[in-house]
C-alpha cells in the first residue's frame, strides 16, 4: 500500500480559496509600499552561510535551514568529527549555504554587492518566503512570508515616522485593529549601564524579549543564570513593569537613565519619534513598551512591534533601525530601519476575524454556461469583451446539464451566470443570472459589464 503523502511540519499547502485571501494581503501590503516610495527587490532563497552566520546572535544561528553540499558532501572529511557528533566543526565543511531566516540580512548584502547601481537613500520592499528550522506551533511556522519595507543612507527619525505610519495605513485597510509597541535599544543599553552590566545587553535584550511568552518571573530566572546579580534583577523589575501614560514613562526613564548619555539619547529619539506619529495621526493604538527588546543582535535605536487587539497571537509586525548592518559587509557608516509585516500570522488573524472581501474569496466573477458548440463558440466572444473590461470570465467547458453547471458556480461562490442560447444569439444579447438573487435579465454585452462593475 502506498504511503500516504504528507509535508514538513511548519508548512502548509494552500488552495485556491485560501491563495485568494493570501493575495489580497499581499496587494494590499504591497500598494501601500507602493505608495510610500518603496522599490521592489528580490534576493535568492538561499545565502551563504558566511552571509548568514552571526547576524542573529547564538539563538537564531542555530534555527538557520542548512543545505548540504552537492555531489559526496563527505568527501575528504575527518570520520572522526562524525563519529564524536562534532557538528560545530563539520557542518561548515559539508554545507556552504542555507535557507535565508529573514529578508534584513540579504537585504543587506544587497546593498553592499549592488551599491554602484543605488541612489541613496534607497528605499525598498520585499515580498519573500523565509525559513526557520523553530518548533511548529499556532503563529509560528518553519516556512512564512516576510513583508519588508527598509530605507538605508538616512539617520532622520522621519523614516521610523513613515513606516508607523504605513503600518497603521496596511491594518487600517486590512480591518484589523493593533496595537503599535516602541522601544529604543538605546534605552536598554542604557538600563544595562545603570545596572552595572553593560557587557551583558545581548543577555538582557534575549532574556526580556521572552516576556510575553514566558512570564517575568522565568525572564528573571534566566537573567541570574546568565550572571546578573539578585540587586541588577531587582532595579530592573519595576522598569520593565514600568506603567502610566506614554509621557509618564519616558518622564520617568529619563530620570532613571539621567547618568546614562546612551540612555537619555535612546529616550531623546523616542520623544521624537512618537511626537511625529502624533503629528501625523494614526488609528492604532501606541504604546511605550519598556520591556520590548526584540532580541535580534543588530538592532540599535528604535524598535517597533505590533499585535492584534483582538486576536492571541504573537507578534504580526516588527522591525527597527539597525546601524551596523552593512558595516560586517564592508559598506560601514549606512544606517538603516524597516519593518516586516508576517503575512502567515496576518493571514491566520484575518481568517479568526473573518475580515475578507467577497472578492478575495472568488477568482471568477461571471461563468457562462455551455449549451452546445455554437452557444458556445458565442459565448467565447461575449467572454472576451468582458476580459477586456477587466471582468473575469470562463466557459463551463464540458457541457452537460444546467442543474450541473448552476451547482459548479454554487460551489465556487460565482456571483453571476451568463447564458447564450439561441435566442440570445439570434438578438446579440446574453441572459445574466444573478445567483444570490436569481434575477435574470437579458442584456447586450455593453450592459452586463456596466451591472457587473457596479456590483
Amino acid at each position: 500500500m502506498a504511503q500516504k503523502p504528507s509535508i514538513p511540519k511548519g508548512t502548509r499547502d494552500f488552495t485556491p480559496a485560501e491563495m485568494g485571501r493570501r493575495n489580497y494581503i499581499f496587494d494590499t501590503i504591497r500598494e501601500v509600499f507602493r505608495l510610500y516610495g518603496y522599490a521592489p527587490i528580490e534576493t535568492p532563497a538561499m545565502e551563504n552561510l558566511s552571509t548568514l552566520m552571526g547576524k542573529y546572535g547564538a539563538e537564531g544561528d542555530k534555527l538557520l535551514f542548512k543545505i548540504l553540499n552537492s555531489g559526496d558532501y563527505l568527501r575528504g572529511i575527518d570520520m572522526k568529527m562524525v563519529e564524536d557528533g562534532d557538528y560545530v566543526h563539520l557542518t561548515p565543511q559539508i554545507s556552504e549555504k542555507g535557507l535565508r531566516y529573514d529578508l534584513t540580512v540579504p537585504f543587506a548584502r544587497f546593498v553592499v554587492q549592488h551599491r554602484d547601481q543605488l541612489t541613496f537613500p534607497f528605499k525598498r520592499s520585499q515580498i519573500q518566503p523565509v525559513w526557520r528550522a523553530d518548533r511548529p506551533q499556532k503563529g509560528r511556522y518553519r516556512e512564512f512570508y516576510q513583508c519588508d519595507a527598509d530605507v538605508v543612507g538616512s539617520d532622520s527619525l522621519l523614516n521610523e515616522v513613515e513606516l508607523i505610519s504605513m503600518i497603521d495605513e496596511v491594518f487600517r485597510r486590512l480591518g484589523v485593529r493593533v496595537i503599535v509597541k516602541v522601544n529604543n535599544r538605546k534605552v536598554l543599553a542604557g538600563i544595562a549601564e545603570i545596572l552595572d552590566a553593560a557587557d551583558k545587553i545581548v543577555d538582557i535584550t534575549v532574556a526580556i524579549d521572552k516576556i510575553d511568552k514566558i512570564g517575568i518571573e522565568n525572564v528573571e530566572k534566566e537573567l541570574a543564570e546568565r550572571g546578573l546579580t539578585e540587586d541588577a534583577i531587582a532595579t530592573l523589575r519595576p522598569i520593565l513593569q514600568m506603567q502610566g501614560t506614554i509621557e509618564e514613562c519616558l518622564d520617568n526613564l529619563q530620570n532613571i537613565l539621567k547618568d546614562s548619555e546612551t540612555g537619555l539619547k535612546g529616550v531623546e529619539e523616542l520623544r521624537e519619534v512618537i511626537a511625529g506619529v502624533r503629528g501625523v495621526g494614526i488609528n492604532a493604538m501606541l504604546d511605550l513598551d519598556v520591556s520590548l527588546a526584540r532580541g535580534l543582535n543588530y538592532y540599535t535605536g528604535t524598535i517597533i512591534e505590533v499585535k492584534a487587539r483582538d486576536v492571541e497571537i504573537g507578534s504580526i509586525t516588527g522591525g527597527g533601525r539597525y546601524d551596523n548592518l552593512t558595516g560586517i559587509f564592508g559598506l560601514p557608516g549606512v544606517s538603516g530601519v524597516g519593518i516586516s509585516f508576517g503575512a502567515d500570522r496576518i493571514y491566520d488573524v484575518l481568517n479568526a476575524l473573518d475580515l475578507y472581501p467577497a472578492e478575495a474569496r472568488r477568482t471568477t466573477t461571471v461563468l457562462f454556461a455551455n449549451l452546445g458548440a455554437a452557444e458556445a463558440a458565442a459565448s467565447l466572444k461575449m467572454i472576451h469583451r468582458l476580459r477586456d473590461a477587466g471582468i473575469a470570465a470562463e466557459i463551463y467547458a464540458d457541457g452537460g446539464k444546467m442543474k450541473k453547471q448552476l451547482g459548479y458556480a454554487n460551489a465556487l461562490a460565482i456571483p453571476y451566470v451568463a447564458i447564450i442560447g439561441e435566442t440570445e444569439m439570434q438578438e446579440g444579447k446574453v441572459t445574466l443570472k444573478n445567483m444570490l438573487t436569481g434575477e435574470q435579465q437579458l442584456l447586450t454585452a455593453d450592459e452586463a459589464i456596466a451591472l457587473i462593475s457596479k456590483s
